[in-house]
């Protein structure tokens, strides 16, 4: 072989084995993923929907002790923590960053430019100035939106089929979450369409959602709309409790709220659009760049009802209403 057919042999190996080398060196790579979440963190995550993100993982071949590390950090409902929190992730130059809230995804948004974001649910994106469109995010963030904004316009119909002449509906919102001013102008825009008056009411903590409720009766509304928002999501068992209690039909997004004994859940299902992230997750991992992955939006929803806390607030449920449920708990 001459010095020619040496050199063209050596440039077609280093052709064929750079990529390999590199294929084979991301293999063997234990990847980082920094997760944020505002409320507190459950007695299992496995047992809880944020299990979906890891079991999503999975499915895509990231084992967490073997491939994978998920470093996670909880709020406990104190969203002021956020940006230390963001901050700290950023610290540990984790090779993603991924979020299921607004407010946290706005905290890791202010922390890098550089770290790919990717939003595991996200009520309204753009509104957010999280991307740029749906279709060409741009930036450093995508992943998957839930619609909220038009979910409390139907929550808003299901209750005025379930409640006779309700003419007054309270809506509770944190006001510190960037996406639930475009969720109360759908509603009221909604309500309006059909004469009735919505009533906001604002709660950043427990304590404020414990006061919220009289708020609500004292202002004469006749039911609730429950905003999605990390700490509503985490305090999803009292805020049912103090429906109830207040005499008030309300309605959520989280089927949790409703198996807890809230009225009505419409939204989209949390944890398949937490194991659907992972997807965005391996892409990256795999060198898609965030700004290129078109913003997914959920297609599917749930519609749950549960007919004791109807019978306990003296409602009768439509049967037509009954047919459109995905699930009736008795």
């Amino acid at each position: 072989m001459n010095r020619r057919d040496t050199l063209v042999a050596l440039l077609v190996l280093g052709a064929v084995s750079g990529p390999l080398a590199s294929f084979a060196q991301q293999q063997g790579k234990i990847w980082r993923v920094g997760f944020l979440v505002p409320r507190r963190r459950p007695e299992s995550i496995d047992a809880d929907f944020l299990g979906a993100f890891p079991r999503g993982m999975r499915e895509l071949g990231y084992v967490e002790g073997k491939n994978l590390v998920i470093e996670w950090r909880f709020a406990d409902g104190k969203s002021e923590r956020l940006p230390d929190l963001a901050a700290e992730l950023v610290r540990l130059k984790v090779d993603v960053l991924v979020s299921g809230s607004s407010q946290a995804i706005s905290a890791l948004q202010k922390a890098t430019t550089t770290i790919p974001i990717v939003m595991a649910t996200s009520g309204d994106p753009i509104g957010s100035g999280f991307v740029k469109s749906l279709a060409r995010p741009g930036g450093n963030i995508t992943g998957l939106s839930n619609l909220t904004s038009d979910i409390g316009t139907k929550q808003l119909e299901l209750l005025l089929s379930m409640v006779p002449k309700l003419s007054r509906v309270a809506v509770l919102l944190n006001p510190v979450n960037p996406s639930l001013a475009t969720f109360l102008r759908y509603v009221e825009a909604a309500a309006q369409r059909v004469g009735v008056t919505v009533l906001p009411v604002e709660a950043r903590t427990a304590q404020e959602i414990e006061k919220a409720f009289p708020t609500m009766t004292q202002g004469n509304a006749r039911a609730v709309i429950v905003a999605t928002d990390g700490l509503f999501i985490q305090q999803y068992r009292h805020i049912a409790e103090l429906a109830v209690k207040n005499r008030l039909p309300s309605a959520s997004s989280i089927r949790q709220y409703v198996e807890a004994g809230g009225l009505m859940s419409y939204g989209p299902n949390l944890a398949e659009q937490l194991r659907r992230s992972a997807a965005y997750v391996d892409k990256i991992f795999k060198g898609s760049k965030p700004g290129d992955l078109p913003v997914e939006q959920s297609a599917t929803f749930e519609f749950l009802i549960n007919n004791k806390t109807a019978n306990a607030l003296g409602l009768t449920i439509p049967q037509s209403v009954l047919l459109r449920a995905d699930r009736v708990i008795e």
